[in-house]
């Protein structure tokens, strides 16, 4: 026996060494860390080691910031000032719409205090001397962000893991994993190590490594190129070390090297690397250059800064990175294994992104979540779709696309379609423009002349109008919305009641065909699912959630399921269809197609009916996302096409519509409907999100009992409220900062927001403090780069009676 371990890191780049430290740093000392070769010979060593904390996400630009207090931190305990240059970073804009992204950002790290400010191209020119800055609108400058050598930090961060207790293991490549009843069982050239929970963070190795039990990563190598020039006089020259640059227009980023600059493009054209395997022994190696394909972004380079015109090219230097379909890195525990987690797929940011990303990790192994929500670098956001091809095509788009604006609503085109419902094409020849999400296809919302593409935009985008017609057709008729990508699972068995009462903080249905909506709790009482339940049987239970948090949600369930075969948990989510049929004349439309009686009375709110609807037989559920009269309509998905036939026959008299997703997102503003992901997550409990009424706390235990009712004992300190923000046509999307009137730091954020087009209002969702949230209080929503007036509303705006979604 090599050794023994509560935790076996696999992995000596900068993220296995960043998760050692953090663990010993958390008092986890019984750590190995297993390296084939030697420490930073994977993909670390050839980073550029650019550390911005520039993101659109509240969530990750906190983990960005917490990467480089790490590093300064770290500097300073080891006498090592340098460790981390603050050069500070210029990232140039050229259109309107770079500056609204700018401004947005801006508002996101007001949140945090990261020190950002939008600067004139006179001032851009000041900071970097030697720019053109002709044809520049602007651009952020954020004087923290700077870069670190990537070798000597991971061997800091190895250090100070050692010298916490962390034993660090170089020439010792797994060769195999296997499970045991305590926990993991790897093997190496020099032997067997035991250990009780596995962290793979071996970057683009992961895959091979995730292989060995049965686990598929969505990771695919990109080669990346970088360029360092001859040295430059007037940098020989200069005291004051150059801001990192990024021009995202032309698609590269620029640092100074010494005398010289290291500049780096995202260029088009890149094929992914080894698909097959990484090839035995590649450590310390690059690949091969390919000047003629990056030369196009130099060229634009040369015209922004003149002197790298008559500057020769000392370097270039190509090496692999793991990316993600979405560039975005996988964390967290992998579906089906217990105890094996990952932190893998940094793309080419593993820098930046380690420090925080290693503390997050940790704290998800040793404490079963980490504090803050890592929902959009969770592993479980991606499912078995995810294989090969799909992988490199979105991956390349992600790299080739990496300085575009990223728009709030954008939906990209690489790897689609993939997952479609039997009406994909039939909607799309009467108008639908689709998104995808977790792989499927579906309608965001239907051009009124045939075909139409989004054209996005910080603004209104050009749907506008369209979606407003969507939702007041359906608002005074009926409308029909296809609705397959929800996921879905049966639980059943005589111990599925008895998980399901442990899981759900709400009371389950008690009698067949009843509905309820109930969150799943963390330990620490946030919210970590949010479901529709059906009890079709005393034992047999059905269960609705979002499509993006299939493989999450199922993975949660899977995780509680008993080893004694009392429950059985089918995945039914390709199998059925889902129709909403939603309005004051839904009803009318079903009633025509089926003998059931669907009075109110007989068909009340909240109930579900196993019916026929002309020839097809349905599961249909009493519900409506909404907020009017509606039915979701579950069926076998070859009855699709059929019904849906049936649906606009029996709808055409009364005038049915096709509406889609961003028709459905502005009417559940208007009703305050929760989202999960957005208005939801771990960060927050259901007493905070007004949903108290969904906790039965008097029917027994059940997981984060215990911190909601510490909680409820307390008072909670923020609640989530609905604004109404002054219209001056933009929306919030969410992250925008909520602010006192007059205030200049943000008491909240913008959770998720848009217009809502029956009310003509745009409305916001905040978690405001509660002294905050009374209705009529007075506050402002930077939108944008501008403080408009909000106020506090009581929820819901529309129908505040329920009286049409109960009719």
């Amino acid at each position: 026996m090599l050794a023994e371990a509560r935790i076996a890191i696999i992995g000596g780049g900068i993220a296995g060494c960043s998760l050692a430290y953090h663990l010993t740093r958390l008092g986890e000392t019984d750590v190995v860390l297993l390296e084939q070769h030697e420490l930073t010979s994977g993909t670390t060593w050839h980073a550029a080691g650019l550390c911005t904390q520039f993101s659109s996400s509240y969530n990750l630009m906190g983990l960005l910031q917490r990467s480089v207090r790490l590093y300064q931190e770290l500097g300073a305990e080891l006498g090592s000032p340098s460790l981390y240059r603050a050069t500070g970073s210029l990232r140039l804009a050229s259109t309107a719409d770079r500056i609204d992204e700018f401004e947005h950002v801006a508002g996101v790290a007001s949140l945090l205090e990261v020190p950002f400010e939008i600067v004139s191209a006179e001032r851009s020119a000041e900071l970097f001397p030697l720019l053109d800055p002709g044809g520049i609108l602007g651009a952020a400058h954020l004087p923290t962000d700077g870069w670190v050598d990537p070798t000597s930090v991971t061997n800091a961060l190895a250090r100070r893991a050692r010298e916490q207790g962390a034993r660090i293991l170089r020439h010792t490549q797994v060769t195999a994993i296997e499970k045991t009843p305590s926990g993991w069982r790897l093997k190496t050239g020099k032997g067997e190590i035991l250990a009780g929970a596995v962290a793979c963070a071996a970057g683009q190795w992961s895959r091979e490594l995730a292989a060995m039990v049965g686990a598929r990563l969505p990771l695919v190598s990109l080669p990346h190129q970088y360029v360092l020039t001859a040295p430059i006089e007037p940098l020989a020259r200069r005291e004051r070390e150059l801001p990192v640059l990024r021009d995202p227009d032309s698609s590269y980023y620029v640092r100074q090297d010494g005398a010289g600059l290291l500049l780096g493009p995202f260029e088009r054209g890149v094929t992914p690397w080894a698909e097959n395997g990484i090839p035995p022994g590649f450590h310390n190696r690059l690949l091969r250059p390919d000047l003629r394909r990056i030369m196009p972004v130099l060229e634009r380079a040369t015209r922004r800064i003149p002197i790298l015109a008559e500057t020769p090219v000392r370097k270039t230097l190509s090496g692999p990175d793991a990316y993600t379909p979405d560039g975005r890195c996988l964390m967290g525990p992998v579906p089906g294994l217990k105890d094996f987690h990952v932190l893998t797929g940094f793309s080419i940011f593993g820098v930046v992104f380690s420090g925080g990303a290693g503390g997050y990790a940790a704290e998800w192994l040793l404490e079963g979540q980490p504090s803050d929500n890592m929902w959009e670098l969770d592993v479980r956001r991606f499912g078995d779709y995810a294989r090969a091809a799909y992988v490199a095509s979105r991956a390349v788009e992600v790299y080739e696309r990496e300085y575009d604006v990223t728009y709030p609503e954008e939906e990209r085109s690489a790897g689609r379609p993939l997952k479609t419902g039997p009406l994909y094409g039939r909607l799309h020849a009467r108008g639908a423009v689709y998104g995808a999400r977790f792989g499927w296809e579906r309608p965001l919302w239907f051009a009124k002349d045939g075909s139409a593409d989004d054209v996005y935009s910080f603004r209104r985008g050009n749907w506008h109008e369209q979606v407003g017609a969507e939702c007041r057709a359906v608002r005074s008729g009926v409308g029909v919305l296809d609705q397959t990508s929800f996921a879905k699972y049966e639980l059943s068995g005589s111990g599925a009641e008895t998980l399901l009462d442990r899981l759900c903080a709400n009371r389950l249905p008690q009698e067949v065909g009843q509905l309820c909506l109930t969150q799943m709790c963390t330990p620490r009482g946030g919210i970590e699912c949010d479901i529709t339940l059906t009890r079709l049987a005393p034992d047999r239970f059905y269960l609705v959630s979002a499509a993006a948090t299939e493989t999450h949600d199922l993975a949660w369930l899977e995780r509680h399921v008993p080893t004694d075969g009392s429950v059985q948990l089918q995945n039914l989510t390709g199998r059925l269809g889902v129709l909403t049929l939603a309005g004051p004349r839904s009803r009318d439309v079903l009633q025509e197609l089926t003998r059931t009686n669907l009075s109110r009375e007989a068909f009340p709110f909240f109930r579900c009916r196993e019916l026929d609807v002309g020839m097809a037989p349905v599961r249909a559920l009493r519900i409506s996302f909404v907020g009017e009269l509606g039915y979701e309509i579950h069926h076998a998905i070859e009855y699709q096409w059929n019904l849906y036939d049936q649906l606009l026959e029996a709808g055409e008299r009364l005038g049915i519509v096709d509406f889609g997703y961003r028709a459905l997102e502005s009417m559940r503003l208007e009703k305050a409907f929760r989202l999960w992901g957005a208005d939801l997550s771990p960060d927050w409990s259901p007493l905070q999100a007004g949903l108290g009424h969904c906790v039965a706390f008097d029917k027994g235990d059940f997981i984060g009992r215990d911190a909601l009712l510490a909680e409820r004992a307390r008072g909670v300190e923020s609640v989530l409220s609905c604004l109404v923000v002054r219209d001056a046509g933009a929306d919030a999307h969410g992250h925008e900062p909520v602010f006192e009137p007059g205030g200049k730091r943000p008491i909240a954020y913008v959770t998720s927001g848009g217009f809502g087009h029956t009310l003509g209002l745009s409305l916001a969702m905040a978690y405001l403090p509660v002294a905050l949230a009374s209705p009529g209080t007075k506050l402002e929503v930077a939108i944008l780069g501008q403080q408009r007036s909000a106020a506090v509303v009581k929820q819901p705006l529309y129908d505040p009676a329920n009286e049409r979604l109960l009719s």
